[in-house]
């Protein structure tokens, strides 16, 4: 018996084995021109005509296929974004009806096709990540849950278990432990900020941990994104500007442009009946360009290169003082800089629902900022240094530590899965 932890995640999804010895590796994705171990959380399908259903792709595959296909490609990104919403009832994809359980057995399906070593379900014991607030407005996690388990009974699975992903960093970092300690763990990936207050104890050479309190927020490095993308990028495409409608001149309702900014819903965005209501505006509009490259933009699915232009610059502006962003589809002179005291008052707003989400997390488990001896961060956002300051100012520097923050999650799910007490660390599914 082997056990695979499994971080789907909303950017990137990572997947680490484990043996019952207590070693942990990282799976690897294969393809016929490279390898991943992080593996982007996106889906691709490829139109191949009535007569046969539309092939799918995942990771960079997906994004190849969606990037260099002549013929029609439906793309789809950060799915987890929508296990949540009851407002989600699915999608067709030329013709196809897929609804979230679908979708997403079909993106593992995929990914675990290409998975070595090679991982056999009657053989293996499955330890899922979930995160400890679901990512949306108004997220229903039991709906998020039962399309989970129902996306996973697609898959042969028998024996699965669903842990906190917080959790599973939390033991991994334990791992490293000398003494008796209190932690916090800050999970801070693309969709969700999610914490985890544990004491982690060793008594006879056997580590147990006791839960102490959770919480978090649907706040982290997609909203970060979306804050950039709605102060330099929508201005250009006619966020702001008007229309004339018997006799009146009026503002273009704002929240059709959001869509646009939140990039993982242009897929959906694409058929709505927003987007109907925006191209019906553009005879009226009086900035008619602006609107009409915001309609081509959209009707070119360029959302994933847009979050990827943008992503650069942010990841550019945690080691810089500014950072330039380019993204060709807006002309090809299009620059503009983005200096990191403007980004940072875009996501102050942010960061102050995030700490608060946290004061909760220690109200609710009767903790001091004094009793934590540890601070864990992990995921991809921890990187953003107003961030890590947030962290800082409420705990010293010298308490937060880090590391591994992209497989941390994946790797303690591993181990969690390895051990005789595994049921123990799990939640009810």
């Amino acid at each position: 018996m082997h056990t695979i932890g499994l971080d789907f995640g909303t950017s990137n999804t990572v997947a680490m084995t484990a043996s019952m010895s207590g070693s942990a590796e990282a799976v690897t994705f294969l393809g016929d021109r490279e390898e991943v171990t992080s593996l982007p959380s996106v889906l691709s399908f490829l139109d191949k005509g009535a007569a046969k259903a539309p092939h799918p792709e995942v990771g960079p595959w997906a994004i190849r296929q969606f990037l260099e296909s002549f013929g029609d490609v439906r793309f789809i990104q950060s799915l987890k974004t929508f296990a949540a919403s009851a407002a989600f009832k699915g999608t067709g994809i030329f013709g196809v009806p897929f609804d979230f359980e679908n979708l997403m057995a079909t993106f593992l399906t995929a990914a675990f096709e290409r998975a070595h070593p090679q991982i056999n379900p009657s053989q293996t014991r499955l330890v899922v990540g979930r995160p400890v607030e679901f990512a949306g407005h108004n997220p229903n996690e039991q709906l998020a849950m039962k399309r989970y388990r129902s996306a996973f009974s697609k898959l042969g699975y028998d024996d699965i278990l669903f842990v906190m992903e917080p959790v599973g960093a939390a033991f991994s970092y334990a791992q490293s432990l000398k003494q008796d300690t209190t932690i916090l763990v800050a999970d801070l990936g693309g969709g969700t900020t999610d914490y985890s207050l544990m004491r982690f104890e060793t008594s006879a050479g056997h580590m147990h941990a006791h839960p102490l309190g959770r919480g978090g927020i649907g706040i982290a490095g997609d909203t970060f994104d979306y804050r950039i993308i709605d102060n330099v990028v929508l201005p250009k495409l006619g966020k702001g500007s008007q229309y004339k409608s018997m006799g009146k001149t009026l503002d273009i309702p704002p929240n059709l442009f959001s869509n646009f900014a939140r990039w993982h819903m242009l897929s959906i965005f694409k058929t709505s009946d927003d987007f109907k209501e925006m191209k019906k505006l553009l005879r009226w509009c009086l900035d008619p360009d602006q609107i009409e490259l915001f309609i081509e933009l959209v009707e070119e699915d360029q959302g994933y290169p847009l979050y990827k232009s943008v992503s650069e610059t942010k990841a550019i502006l945690s080691a810089n003082e500014e950072a330039e962003l380019i993204f060709k589809p807006l002309g090809p002179d299009f620059k503009a800089s983005v200096a990191r005291k403007d980004f940072e008052s875009w996501i102050a707003p942010d960061l102050l629902k995030m700490n608060r989400a946290l004061d909760s997390a220690l109200e609710r488990a009767k903790l001091s900022e004094d009793d934590i001896d540890r601070v864990f961060m992990t995921g991809g956002t921890s990187f953003v240094p107003a961030v890590r300051k947030m962290f800082a100012d409420r705990f010293g520097a010298e308490r937060i530590s880090g590391g591994n923050e992209l497989t941390s999650v994946a790797n303690g799910l591993a181990l969690i899965g390895a051990r005789q007490d595994a049921a123990d660390w799990s939640v009810a599914a």
